[in-house]
Formats: structure tokens, sequence, C-alpha cells
């Protein structure tokens, strides 16, 4: 049985308070009683919990972290960065969704209050930025993953958006492909934008274009990159190839050309987003994000600040690569 402090502080006759000064190494102590705390304490086998003593120094030694969910493939490889990093250098790593909504922000909001952790990371969920920067104001070290193009007011880690998508139009082009149709994710998204504006200005450099009718919204699903590629199809319009702005869509996409009878890339090249796990096996060619070096990235700058480094004033900019398969 785990021998406790208040076993220690009974068998040495001081109070629990006392102990935990001398674990902490506190000078208000008389050497004597120090020395006989410390006897105790070897005698027993006593170990303190990290936790207890990461208290008692004003520090959990725990990184809390936000995400929208788990759900999305992306989501738990850049977790697995976060975690590889936290625990390499013996901090626990708590995480929090906001799948139950309200009920969940309230859930962790209570927990930032307990003092639950030292320092947080975050993938935005949905309307919660300005949330998150109060916390940020309120002295508590933040580092956001994926800005979306938000450029927040405190450190973020971020990929570059506007140029994967620009790799995704010269390797279509390159391909012999001239008639494009794009799949977006949800236009309040910053990357969004970017990706949109990547594509067409490369596509601009050699002097194509993109009908406005062939640029579909989707929501990052596979269901709804399915239900776009089927109104780029309602459409009427020639296109031979689809930049979708993740993978799920593009596997959608994919899904949805297929029943319809369209060879692919034989009729419709495709190019997703993200390069998540499932990807290789479906051979879809995608745009990269470095996903678990994001995750590890992001734990690097807030253990730094967590040891008093002073926080970063940019962006963490990490370089996104286009991975050619068969589907383009």
């Amino acid at each position: 049985m785990r021998v406790t402090i208040a076993e220690v502080a009974q068998r040495a006759q001081v109070s629990k308070a006392t102990v935990s000064r001398v674990l902490n190494g506190k000078p208000d102590v008389d050497a004597a009683t120090a020395a006989r705390v410390r006897q105790v304490i070897a005698d027993v086998g006593y170990v303190p919990s990290a936790r207890a003593v990461g208290l008692a120094r004003g520090r959990a030694r725990t990184v809390g972290m936000l995400v929208p969910s788990l759900t999305w493939p992306w989501t738990s490889e850049v977790v697995q960065g976060a975690v590889d990093e936290v625990e390499a250098e013996g901090y626990g790593l708590l995480l929090y969704t906001v799948n139950r909504g309200a009920e969940s922000l309230a859930q962790f909001a209570s927990h930032v209050s307990a003092k639950a952790f030292d320092g947080l990371l975050v993938i935005e969920p949905p309307d919660t930025l300005s949330y998150i920067e109060t916390l940020h104001t309120q002295g508590l070290p933040v580092v956001m993953i994926d800005d979306r193009g938000s450029r927040p007011g405190f450190p973020s880690v971020a990929t570059t958006n506007r140029e994967g998508a620009r790799d995704a139009a010269r390797h279509l082009v390159a391909a012999g492909r001239r008639r494009f149709a794009v799949v977006t994710g949800p236009s309040t998204f910053g990357c969004v934008k970017e990706r949109l504006d990547g594509f067409l200005d490369a596509l601009a450099e050699q002097d194509l274009h993109v009908d406005p009718r062939l640029v579909v919204e989707g929501d990052f699903s596979t269901d709804r990159g399915a239900v776009a590629a089927e109104k780029l199809l309602g459409a009427g319009l020639p296109f031979d190839a689809v930049f979708a702005h993740n993978d799920l869509s593009a596997l959608g996409v994919i899904r949805a050309l297929r029943a319809a009878g369209r060879s692919v890339p034989e009729d419709v090249a495709v190019v997703g987003f993200d390069d998540i796990p499932v990807a290789a096996h479906t051979e879809l060619t995608t745009v990269r994000q470095p996903m678990r070096e994001m995750g590890g990235t992001a734990a690097r700058m807030l253990l730094s600040r967590l040891d008093g480094a002073a926080p970063a004033l940019e962006p963490a900019v990490l370089p996104t690569t286009l991975v050619p398969r068969r589907s383009a």
C-alpha cells in the first residue's frame, strides 16, 4: 500500500505542511527537523506524487489540449505529435473535446478555473477563438495548432496552405488537365481561402481559370464531398480535375464520380489535402500537412514558454509536400 504524506508527518511528529516544505526544499524548517523528516521518508520509502509536488511549486506539470473532436483523422495525428513531446519532458496531457457543445466547454472552463494544467494547446473548436484569446490575456500560456488563417494574438503553428494548393494546381497542369473544379471547406475558415487563392493563382500563371460554377463548398466530410461532386456533375460543365480541400472530401468526390460512371484518374483526376493515413491505401494524390510535426512543434513552443521563454511573436509555419499517387 502506498505510504501517504500524513503517515510521514505522524512518524516524524510534524505537520503535513512541514513535510511538504522539506520535500520542496523550503528554507524555513530547522536543520534537525528537516533531517528527521528526511530520515522517516527514507525509512518508510515514501515517494511523493509528481502532481502533488508540482502543485506545491505552483505547477501541475500537466498540459491541457482542447480540440473540436477526435473523429477527424487529422486531429488524432496532431494529438499524437503533441503527446510524444509532452511525455518526453515528464508532463501529462489532459485532452478535452467539445463533442457535447456548451456542456463540454463549461466542463473545460471549470478545469481552467481549477488550474488543472499549466498551459494549453488548442485546435480551435468553432466559435471559441474569443474565449481562448481571453484565457491568453488572463495569463494562461496558449499555443494554437492550425490557426486557419485567423492569426491570433498568441503563439501558433500553421502550414503553407497557399503554397500547397499551388503545388496541387501545378501538378494537375503538368498532367495535362485544363478544366478544373474545386470542392472547398467551410468558407469561414481562413485556410480555405488560402487554399483556394493559391490554387487559382497558380492556374492564372498558366493563363488558366476555374469557372465559378465549378467551385462548390463542402464541410471537410466524405459525405459532403460526394454531394459536392454530384453538384459539379449536375452543373453540366465539363471538368477533368478536382482539387478538394481535404482528403475526406476528396474520397467522397471519388466515390460520387465512380458512381456516375466517371473513371479516376482517366476521366477526372482528383487531388486532396492533408495526407491522412487512409490516403496512401486509396492511392489518393494529396498535399501532405506535417500533422505530427505540427503537434510536436506546438508542444515544444508551449513547454519552452512554461520554462520562462518569451512567447513567439510570429507563427511557426511548417512546409507542405505534394504526394503524387494514382488518383492524379
